[in-house]
Formats: C-alpha cells, structure tokens, sequence
C-alpha cells in the first residue's frame, strides 16, 4: 500500500521559496512517517534544532551564566521559528521569524565569547558560528520575502 503526502503548506512568495522556506524533500520523509508540523517543513528549522543540540559543547555547565545564556538564546530561535511557521498572518510570521533571528544573533554573539575566552575548540566554535550564521541569513530572507 502506498501512501501519499499532501503537499506543503503554500509558500508566501517566489522569492521565500527561494529564501529560508526550503522545504525539506518528500523523498527525505519515510512513508510511514506521521504528518509533519508546519515548522518541521522549513530548513531553517532543522539548522536551528543542529544549533541547539550544539550548544552544551560549547561552555562547561559550571559557567552557568553564559551557558544558561547560550542555552536560552539558541533555544528560543528554535522556538519561535516553531511558533511563526504554525501563525497563519504573514504579520504574525514575520513578527516571530524576526525574533527568531535576533535570538539565532545573540547566540552568534554568545559563541564569540565563548571563542575569545577559549572555552571549547575553536572547530566546534567555528562549525556553530556558520550554522548560526546560516540561520540569520535563512530568517532575514524568509522575513524579507514576508514584508507587506
């Protein structure tokens, strides 16, 4: 028996599906996978949950300041990423996907301290700089594409 997926949600705009929007491929889901939340069709989720998992190689917990802060930061991208692809106004989307985006600038910010104070090797830093980065641009652009 097969099973067929809908397809995604409708992309705002040409150029949102040429921004962050990817949408993750059909073929990259198992067929007997349950439906996915709106949230997990978007690329820019999935490096925001790479960052997030990264974060606890970053700074010993005993550092609990700037690891609680790191935590919170990359967390909340996640989170609202989430919540601004589940909002159903462009408004709502791009209020959220711009909050997403200064949480994913001040985890940037976060792992320039934790590289200047040398708390973790500076590949780990560097491999969870670019994924910030990454999640920067894919927000601005997914935010811009949603601008009235």
């Amino acid at each position: 028996m097969s099973t067929t997926f809908a397809a995604p949600a409708p992309v705002p705009s040409q150029a949102a599906a040429d921004a962050a929007s990817a949408v993750v491929p059909q073929a990259a889901v198992p067929a007997a996978a349950a439906p996915r939340l709106d949230a997990e069709k978007l690329e820019v989720y999935h490096v925001a949950l790479e960052l997030q998992a990264m974060t606890p190689l970053l700074v010993p917990a005993h550092l609990r300041v700037l690891h609680d802060q790191l935590e919170r930061a990359s967390l909340s991208a996640v989170l609202n990423v989430a919540e601004g692809a589940g909002r159903h106004s462009r408004r709502d989307k791009r209020r959220h996907y711009a909050i997403a985006r200064g949480s994913a600038m001040e985890t940037a910010a976060a792992i320039d301290v934790v590289r200047l104070r040398r708390l973790a090797p500076e590949s780990v830093c560097d491999q969870a700089r670019s994924l910030a980065l990454r999640v920067i641009q894919m927000l601005s652009k997914l935010s811009d594409a949603l601008a009235p």
